[in-house]
């Protein structure tokens, strides 16, 4: 068990460290990169300061040998003055001696920053001192005309050794001044050398990430392929699913279409056979009144023809709209009409005139409304024009102002007073009440200003009543 154990750890381990390598790596590269960089910086600012103070170095070694140089030639000079008392070798004297004095001045301002160099500068200029005073009281003897004792002044020797004591003070700050040179450029060498190692490790890092980043790169490149490649099979396997499903809606709807198609038909059809048979039974009583000797059956036969047939003609031209729920008025009540007119022989001498507008309605309320509609003209037809008077009929049928469907038949005939009719219990009156108060309306009848009567029913229940059943 032991060494099953140990084996199951160590592949564990070895799964961990595979997952977290990336990280490890990519912490490790980081971390030599910004290393190396700050390496640099502080290299780069090490190189800095050690170019400044090596510049500075060159300068206070240029300004100690043209201090040197100075002194020699003003001792020179001076020298001249004194064995041959040439006025020009005093002016060579005095000139030489002011650019000593600014060349001392320059070293001194050069070395102000630098404790050490400041002290050696000091005492070469103590040293300087004595020489150039060494040199005026030379200068100023012969200026008195004391020539010779000028002469045994410098025979003395004072002045070569005072001068050979400033020489070699001089001679040892320059060779101690190009020590530091070499110094400075040996450590400048070595930042160098430091500062491309900091480079190359920085390179290294930044190569390191790079090729790690190419790896997740390339990692996130296949997976995304893959993730692609899926998203496309599964797009297409869905594409498939859709136009599978799209064409059993399809047929679907073409299958409800056909449906509908057979339905309305059926539907059409019923309504044909319906007013066919009712055309027939109009026939029959037609039949049945020429036969009939009596005048008062024959008036009673023929207002029930007329009414059969008004029913069978609002069958006939009964027209439902696709939802098979609803009708147009004006697609069938102007029909009903014009077969009225056809077939009544009261208008033969009656004009009818119809303006229905498309107000939609229920389908089974049509042909109450074809009906209603129809014994409003034949009522007219048969009391407003008697002995074969003429005249116009007016249907209307629309919305009014509040919306509300309303029905109006107005003629030109003799007309009568309303308090009569409404008194009146004929059938015609009893069934436009009837039919009127199958959609909450009552006829109101009016006598028209130039003769005749106007018949308006509003049928509210009409526009808002759903198709019964």
């Amino acid at each position: 068990m032991a060494p099953t154990t140990a084996r199951i750890a160590g592949d564990n381990w070895f799964v961990t460290l595979r997952r977290f390598a990336p990280i490890i790596t990519v912490g490790v590269a980081l971390t030599l990169v910004i290393l190396a960089v700050m390496a640099a910086l502080v290299l780069v600012r090490g190189i800095d300061g050690q170019i400044a103070d090596m510049t500075r170095t060159y300068d206070v070694r240029n300004s100690a040998r043209e201090l040197s140089a100075a002194l020699a030639q003003a001792e020179s000079s001076q020298r001249g003055y004194v064995l041959t008392g040439d006025p020009s070798y005093l002016e060579s004297y005095r000139a030489d001696s002011v650019t000593a004095d600014m060349r001392l001045r320059t070293l001194t301002a050069a070395t102000e920053q630098n404790a050490q160099q400041r002290q050696r500068v000091a005492a070469i200029a103590a040293e300087i001192a004595n020489k150039v005073a060494e040199m005026e009281r030379s200068v100023e003897l012969v200026a008195r005309g004391q020539r010779d004792a000028a002469r045994a002044f410098a025979g003395t020797g004072m002045g070569v050794r005072l001068m050979d004591e400033v020489s070699q003070r001089l001679e040892q700050f320059i060779r101690e001044e190009n020590q530091r040179l070499m110094t400075r450029n040996a450590e400048i060498a070595a930042s160098r050398r430091g500062l491309v190692a900091a480079m190359v490790a920085a390179l290294a890092g930044a190569v390191v990430l790079g090729y790690v980043f190419f790896l997740r790169a390339r990692d996130e490149v296949r997976a995304l392929a893959s993730r692609e490649d899926h998203l496309r099979s599964a797009n297409v396997e869905l594409e498939a699913r859709v136009a599978e499903r799209t064409a059993d809606l399809e047929e679907a709807r073409a299958h409800a279409e056909r449906e509908r198609q057979r339905v309305e038909a059926l539907l059409q059809e019923t309504s044909h056979r319906i007013g066919n048979s009712l055309a027939t039974v109009s026939s029959l009583l037609a039949l049945q009144l020429m036969r009939t000797p009596s005048a008062e059956v024959r008036q009673a036969l023929e207002a029930a023809r007329s009414r059969v047939h008004a029913i069978a003609s609002a069958h006939r031209r009964l027209r439902l709209a696709d939802d098979l729920e609803t009708a147009v008025a004006s697609d069938f009540l102007g029909a009903v009409i014009d077969d009225i007119q056809t077939t009544s022989s009261a208008a033969s001498s009656v004009e009818i005139e119809a303006q229905i507008d498309p107000v939609v309605i229920g389908a089974r309320d049509a042909t109450t409304l074809g009906i209603l509609a129809g014994e409003l003209v034949v009522n007219a037809l048969k009391h407003a024009f008697p002995a074969g008077r003429s005249g116009t009929i007016a249907v209307r049928f629309a919305l009014d102002a509040a919306g509300v469907p309303t029905l109006v038949v107005a003629d030109d005939g003799v007309g009568f007073a309303p308090k009569q009719d409404e008194q009146d219990s004929g059938l015609g009156s009893v069934i436009v009440r009837q039919l009127a108060s199958q959609f909450g309306g009552r006829p109101k009848f009016e006598a028209s200003p130039g003769g005749g009567l106007t018949v308006t029913i509003a049928l509210p229940e009409l526009a808002k009543s759903p198709p019964r059943g």
